[in-house]
């Protein structure tokens, strides 16, 4: 597929707005729009126009491909030092009742029971506690890395390492060190939320800050090491902090160039304390993936979760700029279940998600953590599946 057409036609439709146009001019020349301009994204621009953009720029970086990885999810713990009010997933200390702990050998049983596997990734992201401390995650990491050495460790956000770190009476740049030293691949993008302060304060409070999470990110790229990053997104913020938002992680990029994606999480209100306010549309979900694609020009990748938005939203996502939808997951995770996710027991094979793929027209490609090609599906013949026996059809004579 081929997005200039679409753009050029649209530049040239003479009931486009100028600073419509303008945008969609610079977005064809490859050029930077401003904070103003992404608000006006926001608060003017219709789906169609925003998916040629985004569209158009998706293709031009990566055509049809569309990226996934098989992975599995660790998660230690749904007890937390934190209440933060949009989570569904973790449960207060005092309520210890509700929740699990998982031990160091019962982590390290969940990574052997994929030895046989060709999974890359084990992504390990939870709650925070006292005993999950330095020495417990440097100990961890080191194991898992000891054990399969060529599995990919993406594991806790700055929110953890923020704790972490405090408690060990380190900064971040040592602690970050310390980290890589132990086994440590990657960060996820967890724990972002929305940076302005004044929503943070009231979704978020007593965690991390905008700018300690923007810093351990950056510490770890200094490091020469890579990292992801996400925006919460539907509840009570408004369109000026997701620019806002966005607009600190593309400067972060300017000066790093260590993101390697950028995913949008959509804020689910079942089982949370803010189960009052109402859910944003598929409509809005696509707008904010197009508008992403469009203003963090210097990230390569734009992911969907699956398991977050449904199997047909992330494929209408491919045409508003997103270009990866995650990984197998094989039922590991239940912070997607507990949030009011549209799979409650998200698990595809590699197959499912070749098809999810093809069938919008899009060319699967397996990657890595760090984008390298594992497998092009894109002319991959699967080994037949040996069918039941009523399958059979009757002989006629």
């Amino acid at each position: 597929m081929n997005g200039e057409p679409n753009i050029d036609l649209l530049i040239r439709d003479e009931n486009l707005p100028a600073e419509l146009k303008k945008i969609a001019e610079k977005v064809r020349s490859n050029e930077r729009i401003s904070f103003d301009e992404g608000l006006l994204l926001y608060e003017k621009a219709e789906l169609g126009y925003l998916g040629v953009l985004a569209n158009y720029i998706r293709e031009k970086r990566h055509g049809n491909k569309t990226y996934f990885n098989r992975n599995f999810h660790i998660e230690p713990t749904n007890l937390c030092v934190y209440d933060c009010k949009f989570c569904s997933y973790s449960v207060l200390i005092k309520e210890r009742s509700e929740g699990w702990e998982y031990t160091m050998d019962e982590m390290l049983d969940i990574v052997k029971k994929y030895d046989s596997q060709p999974v890359t990734e084990v992504h390990i992201v939870g709650g925070v506690l006292p005993q999950y401390d330095l020495k417990f995650y440097s100990d961890l990491f080191t194991a898992i890395h000891n054990h399969r050495p060529d599995l990919h460790v993406k594991a806790l956000t700055p929110v953890e390492y923020h704790y972490i770190f405090k408690k060990a009476k380190i900064d971040y740049a040592t602690g970050m060190k310390l980290m890589k030293e132990a086994g440590l691949d990657s960060i996820p993008g967890g724990g972002a939320e929305i940076f302005a302060p004044e929503i943070r304060e009231k979704i978020a409070k007593d965690k991390c800050t905008g700018e300690q999470w923007l810093q351990i990110h950056e510490e770890w790229h200094k490091l020469g090491m890579r990292s992801n990053a996400t925006m919460l997104y539907g509840h009570i913020e408004e369109f000026k902090h997701r620019v806002d938002h966005m607009d600190q992680l593309r400067r972060l990029q300017d000066r790093t160039g260590g993101f390697q994606t950028f995913i949008p999480l959509k804020f689910r209100n079942q089982d949370n304390q803010m189960s009052h306010v109402p859910e944003v549309s598929v409509i809005e979900d696509l707008r904010n993936y197009a508008i992403s694609r469009i203003y963090l020009d210097n990230f390569d990748h734009i992911k969907a979760y699956w398991a977050m938005i449904s199997r047909s939203t992330a494929q209408l996502s491919l045409n508003f700029g997103v270009d990866d939808i995650d990984g197998t997951l094989d039922d590991t995770t239940k912070i997607y279940s507990m949030a009011g996710a549209e799979e409650q027991h998200p698990a595809m094979s590699t197959r499912e998600l070749v098809d999810l793929i093809k069938q919008v027209g899009r060319h699967p490609v397996e990657r890595d953590t760090l984008y390298n090609v594992v497998t092009d599906y894109q002319n991959y013949n699967f080994p037949e599946e040996k069918k039941p026996e009523f399958y059979k059809l009757p002989v006629i004579n």
